[in-house]
């Protein structure tokens, strides 16, 4: 990526007209697609402006604090394929960015299996009957013609058999999901277990993932000192420094769309602002409902259509310097809601003020307005603090205190008619000359972090250079070709399943 030259503050950019101001960019949305678009404008001495509905940047990667301990809301691991991505990483962290070791597990039918998959540990904890299940499962699997792979569950199926998908895909994913896996996509799961199989997972039971060549196996990764809250943040920092606005608790409400096919103007906060460009990550149900005139009715009805699962993590500090080793354990126990567990101390001793407690991260996916969704804070840590003691991993009596975080429109669903109603709403957007939708709700894909930036990246250039990347192909093909290399999944967020791994939330 080109290396622009920042304009210092209060001097005008070159060529810059000398009495007509030029018009700024708005960014729309202060997580890691927002910022990294209004970083580079800034630095590239441009007007920006980034404007943020809530009064916190980070959008889902943001670091919940409370007196001191410090929660990661799904866990985000740094580590990407995209060179440029993690140059502009560790631009902005410089030596905050930690190498950090990865330890997980799967709780599953009472065992804790190590995961990535370990030879002795698979074979001691499933015994001869599971594995022997598995491999001539596999083995039906194989041999039989595949057909049709419209599902998750056909997809998963077809290249890991009937057992294992019944064992440590379906109830998990739907858990999840909320949805059964026949309602899932074939191209989620093409997109997110992308690289992996029966054999590759096998392999690296036995002999290692070597060179990090399966990204969902991954041995370690690159973390901010005190959570992937600190990296925003302090972009936000660079982009004042540079001269750029980040404005908080500004919320759009409005984008006015001119007879020339452009956005003439947004409401953010009640404030009229006049565009240049607009680069947008909210979510595309949004875009299209705030667009004045209205879309067309088709457009309308195909956003009103688009789904999203919710999230809430339930924060415990609990008395106990060690836990238990893992940055995070997968649970696959219908006798429990809680998804995932984080342990935070795990990710970074910093992400706790002292030596003798401990930051969890107790995981819940959800819809909102749901009997979990719509639960009293001090029932749903009551409820966590309960379920922790029934896994084993910490006593009720220990936990000091709690809370509960929620998180809207988290993950963007592949349904049977998400694909149709995306190229609706795209059709329409496409006739907008000045606006480029980023990131993960912004295109409704399962983005991980670094792919939500490069995004931001591609629409920069757009403006900047006045090259023509087509955003919504960024991260495109890994829904069709999952032994692609170059475009492999960092897992920087997103909830995971274990032997396929989803990305972090």
């Amino acid at each position: 990526m080109p290396q622009f030259q920042p304009t210092p503050p209060g001097r005008a950019a070159p060529g810059a007209a000398a009495i007509t101001p030029e018009r700024p960019v708005v960014a729309i949305g202060g997580g890691p697609a927002g910022l990294t678009a209004g970083y580079l404008l800034a630095k590239a001495g441009k007007p920006v402006i980034v404007v943020e509905a809530s009064d916190q940047v980070g959008g889902i990667a943001r670091t919940e604090v409370r007196d001191g301990y410090r929660f990661d809301l799904g866990g985000h691991r740094f580590f990407t394929k995209a060179k440029e991505v993690d140059a502009l990483w560790h631009e902005i962290m410089k030596e905050e960015f930690l190498k950090r070791p990865r330890q997980s597990r799967i709780y599953w039918n009472g065992k804790f299996l190590e995961y990535p998959l370990q030879g002795m540990d698979v074979i001691r904890k499933l015994g001869p009957v599971d594995l022997s299940k598995a491999l001539g499962s596999y083995l039906y699997a194989a041999a039989k013609p595949k057909g049709r792979e419209d599902t998750f569950e056909d997809w998963v199926t077809n290249r890991f058999g009937r057992w294992l998908f019944n064992q440590f895909f379906k109830a998990y994913t739907e858990k999840v999901w909320g949805v059964s896996t026949s309602e899932i996509r074939s191209e989620w799961a093409a997109q997110r277990i992308k690289g992996l199989s029966f054999f590759a997972a096998a392999k690296s039971a036995f002999v290692g993932n070597r060179g990090n060549k399966i990204k969902s196996l991954i041995s370690e990764f690159n973390y901010p000192r005190y959570g992937p809250g600190q990296m925003w943040e302090q972009m936000t920092d660079d982009i004042r420094a540079y001269g750029g606005e980040v404005r908080l608790n500004a919320p759009v409400t409005r984008l006015r769309v001119s007879p020339e096919s452009r956005v003439s103007e947004l409401v953010a906060a009640g404030e009229r602002l006049t565009p240049s460009h607009v680069i947008s990550s909210l979510p595309l149900r949004t875009t299209v409902g705030i667009t004045e005139p209205e879309a067309p009715l088709e457009v309308r009805d195909a956003a009103r259509g688009l789904r999203y699962r919710d999230f809430l993590t339930v924060a415990l500090v609990i008395e106990g310097e060690d836990l238990f080793p893992d940055n995070w354990i997968y649970i696959h126990d219908p006798n429990v809601q809680v998804g995932r567990i984080q342990n935070f101390r795990s990710w970074s001793p910093w992400m706790v003020p002292n030596d003798s407690d401990a930051s969890i991260g107790m995981e819940y996916f959800c819809f909102e307005g749901d009997e979990l969704w719509s639960m009293r804070d001090d029932d749903l840590v009551a409820m966590a603090t309960q379920e922790i003691q029934q896994l084993g991993l910490a006593r009720a009596d220990k936990v000091k205190f709690g809370f509960a975080v929620r998180v809207h429109k988290a993950y963007p669903m592949y349904d049977a008619e998400y694909g149709e109603r995306v190229q609706t709403i795209r059709r329409w957007l496409d006739g907008i000359d000045n606006l480029q939708q980023v990131g993960r709700n912004g295109l409704h894909r399962y983005n991980n972090s670094d792919h939500s930036m490069l995004t931001a990246m591609r629409a920069v250039d757009n403006i900047l250079l006045g090259t023509h990347h087509d955003i919504w192909a960024v991260n495109a093909e890994s829904v069709y070709h999952e032994e692609s290399v170059e475009d492999e999944h960092p897992y920087v967020s997103a909830p995971e399943t274990p032997a396929m791994e989803q990305p972090l939330a």
